[in-house]
């Protein structure tokens, strides 16, 4: 008795002296503001960077819409994606790509210089610019996974601003709270920083992930409500007779993710192995890209334009699509992340996902929306090699905890599948070579082991 007592005295007294430190230090409450304040404007700017993509989107739908002007894409759409890859080779280096593989390479980096190089605010504001400016010309590019870097960004930027330390650390909670932000899906984000951000997670910073994914999720869902990203889906999986369509969008999904993985990887290597002038070499790459969008654009009829957000939730919430739309999103998605241009894959692969599973589910005679919510399970777990992050990313998007056994099982015979066929994640193989860069462009040597790879 006397003993419990006295340690939880103990206990009592070390809490109360922590606080006291904590009220009566202006230098730990100003780091503190600085990083509160910045995690409300990540969700702040999570929010803004949606509708101005949004806006994108419908600039590029209004001008194309009809008559003539049925072909401007290709025009349009190969200048605005040549525009994009010189901005961001001439003013804004580093927001090239989908923005995750800069953030996991800043985590690992231990060079706070080439951190700045990856994340600072002229990555933010280029990277918003630039995503908008590659979705209101066509690409089919998403604004998740810049969110993601933009998350990072800010968090560093607002670390940096208030003197805290463990950079590694806001980092991830950076990323995490754009992945909630950009999805509403706060436990996604904190998984995704888990799973696919940090690969070795340290419990000391489960706080930091915690308190920044929720105040940024205050702001967003401040700013935009609460609701589901896709919908809410009411398709049901019944065993047995469902169960051949959950396998093949496992298995075939995560196949198909992983063709799409190898032959991003394989094009990146060979464009990086070109010897051409830079900015010849973009011009050369975007605009073959850009018409390449262009022309399976015109030829499924505008629906692989863009994000694929319409798409996507018309399909989970139970329309059939057409069963080219998957394929032409798959090749447009390929060419405009291949051309190097700002832009993510998120919103993309599960677009592709909803059109494979689509057409699984025709051809087993299932929902139409039950297939599209596996197929986006499985083809998107294929291509980040991330179950966990598919998983809860999925039912959270679309309300669909009735059917997470099925979305569990896609998921992890699908990130099985993959790893046959590609070994490395993709977002980790590109990470490399961002920091190789990086580590290059500011004339430091390649360090070894895992923080160096990066």
């Amino acid at each position: 008795m006397y003993k419990n007592g006295f340690l939880h005295d103990i206990s009592h007294l070390g809490f109360v002296r922590r606080a006291s430190v904590f009220v009566a230090s202006p230098r730990l409450w100003r780091s503190h503001l600085v990083f509160w304040l910045g995690a409300l404007a990540t969700g702040a700017i999570s929010v803004a960077f949606a509708h101005l993509s949004d806006m994108g989107e419908q600039l590029f739908s209004g001008i194309t819409r009809g008559g003539w002007q049925h072909w401007l894409p290709l025009v349009l759409t190969p200048a605005g994606m040549i525009f994009c890859g010189l901005m961001a080779r001439l003013y804004f280096p580093g927001t090239q790509g989908s923005g995750i593989p800069q953030a996991i390479a800043a985590h690992h980096m231990r060079n706070e210089a080439g951190r700045s190089v990856l994340l600072s605010a002229r990555i933010i504001i280029g990277k918003i610019a630039l995503t908008v400016v590659a979705l209101a010309c066509g690409a089919s590019v998403g604004r998740e996974g810049p969110t993601v870097q933009v998350g990072a960004a800010m968090m560093l930027v607002s670390a940096r601003l208030g003197r805290m330390a463990h950079t590694q650390g806001v980092i991830l909670a950076g990323s995490a709270a754009g992945i909630a932000a950009a999805f509403n899906t706060p436990l996604a984000g904190i998984v995704f920083a888990i799973e696919e951000m940090g690969r070795t997670y340290s419990a000391r910073i489960t706080g930091v992930v915690l308190s920044t994914v929720i105040l940024a999720g205050v702001a967003a869902m401040g700013l935009e409500g609460s609701y589901t990203y896709f919908g809410v889906s009411s398709a049901m999986a019944h065993f047995p007779q469902d169960w051949p369509l959950v396998l093949s969008c496992g298995i075939l999904g995560g196949a198909l993710g992983a063709l799409f993985s190898r032959l991003l990887l394989e094009m990146t290597y060979r464009i990086r192995r070109w010897h051409l002038p830079p900015l010849r070499k973009i011009v050369l790459i975007a605009g073959g890209a850009g018409l390449i969008v262009a022309v399976v654009g015109l030829a499924t009829g505008g629906l692989t334009y863009g994000a694929g957000y319409a798409e996507s939730r018309a399909g989970i919430e139970g329309a059939s699509l057409p069963w080219y739309f998957f394929a032409g999103k798959f090749v447009a998605t390929l060419a405009s992340a291949a051309s190097g241009i700002p832009g993510g894959i998120f919103a993309p692969s599960l677009a592709v996902g909803v059109g494979f599973g689509s057409v699984m589910a025709a051809v087993w005679g299932s929902s139409a929306g039950l297939g599209a919510i596996l197929g986006m399970s499985g083809y998107f777990a294929g291509v980040t090699q991330a179950p966990m992050t598919a998983i809860v990313i999925i039912v959270e998007m679309t309300g669909g905890h009735e059917h997470i056994v099925p979305i569990m099982a896609a998921a992890i015979l699908a990130t099985g599948t993959s790893r046959l066929i590609e070994p490395e994640p993709l977002y980790h193989a590109l990470s490399r070579l961002w920091a190789a860069d990086t580590l290059k462009a500011i004339g430091v040597a390649p360090q070894t082991g895992l923080a160096a790879k990066v």
